[in-house]
């Protein structure tokens, strides 16, 4: 165990790396402490939920996605906007329950960043006291500084993304994000109210054993994702098939397979309103998710083979599938999706 003198808030993390950047100017980290601020509220309140009855349950509206938004669900989507659109450093921000952007109001600082975010991924299982989380993502701005942010500076490529990452809120409070040279994980301690850095250099297994995926749609599948799935619960020659695990939380879900290695998986389905595409929204999801991926040494890709960074967005709730995790189990995906001719094992 670390001595007290030996831990690294995420404060003093920022700071840090800031100094080592000669042209910094201090604003991206004064950003993360909106966001970290935030996320402490939001952490609170759901450690509090099962006591509080104006916290739980379902509210009587229904976000752009068409899904009915629980009660935490959309007091962190307020908390969050309200937090952050003050800081001063954005231009503009987008979030998975608004139809459009969210402008920074007028008598605020506009900034030369942007933030998008799915303020409580995972929100169906509050009620069940099931791991959920907070994704978000940051670009710099395209459109010419000092002015409003528009839609556009929001619809970047994951490639060019300043920072992604998750707020876990489980057996205990995470953040684990990535500016883009390497993942690094922070643990909140309550008894001092900071996040500590747990996880100085988070990398995910080459390979894994865990399959995440909803299984109750494996009859909406293309034929292809059938028939993998099936081969990867019943290989052979010494080596033992795959062990599902799905939570229904993509954050959840996202986490184990990061430390313990694995693939996650949500393909298309003839089911779903948005088929032939996924469900899983390229800014808000995929994309954050995809850089922390990478930059863990795995890999993400749509079921087609298109690398999810690469991809560039039209619209703010673009959906897109999504294959993520282990970089050798992803081109298994990839290698037996696309050789296969016959689907059967």
């Amino acid at each position: 165990m670390k001595l007290a003198t030996d831990t690294i808030s995420l404060s003093q993390y920022l700071i840090e790396e800031q100094l080592k950047l000669p042209y910094a100017t201090g604003d991206f980290t004064a950003l993360m402490n909106h966001l970290v601020y935030a996320a402490k509220i939001v952490s609170r309140e759901v450690r509090k939920a099962g006591l509080l009855e104006n916290i739980l349950g379902s509210t009587n509206n229904v976000n752009v996605q068409g899904e009915t938004q629980m009660k935490l669900d959309e007091y962190a989507d307020t908390l969050f906007t309200n937090a952050l659109r003050i800081c001063g450093h954005l231009c503009v921000m987008a979030s998975e329950e608004n139809e459009g952007i969210i402008e920074i109001p007028s008598e605020y600082k506009i900034g030369k960043y942007t933030f998008a975010f799915d303020p409580l991924d995972g929100s169906s299982n509050i009620d069940c006291n099931v791991s959920i989380g907070t994704i978000f993502s940051i670009h710099l701005r395209k459109s010419p500084h000092g002015t409003k942010g528009i839609e556009s500076d929001l619809l970047q490529k994951g490639d060019l993304q300043r920072c992604a990452g998750y707020i876990l809120y489980g057996s205990s409070t995470m953040m684990v994000m990535t500016m883009g040279y390497g993942v690094v994980g922070f643990t909140l301690d309550p008894s001092c109210g900071e996040f500590i850095l747990s996880h100085p250099n988070i990398k995910i297994p080459e390979s894994g054993s865990i399959y995440s995926i909803n299984e109750g749609n494996y009859d909406f599948w293309s034929d292809k994702v059938k028939s993998y799935i099936r081969k990867i619960k019943n290989i052979q020659n010494n080596n033992k098939p795959k062990t599902l695990r799905y939570i229904g939380s993509l954050v959840a879900d996202f986490h184990r397979n990061l430390l313990k290695g694995g693939i996650f998986l949500y393909p298309e389905d003839t089911k779903s309103k948005n088929y032939p595409l996924g469900k899983l929204r390229l800014l808000y999801e995929a994309s954050p998710m995809a850089f922390i991926a990478e930059q863990a040494g795995g890999m993400a890709v749509t079921v087609d083979g298109d690398r999810i960074l690469a991809l560039e967005p039209t619209s703010l709730h673009q959906r897109t599938t999504l294959i993520t995790g282990s970089k050798k189990e992803v081109e298994f995906f990839l290698e037996y999706t696309k050789t296969k001719n016959e689907y059967s094992i």
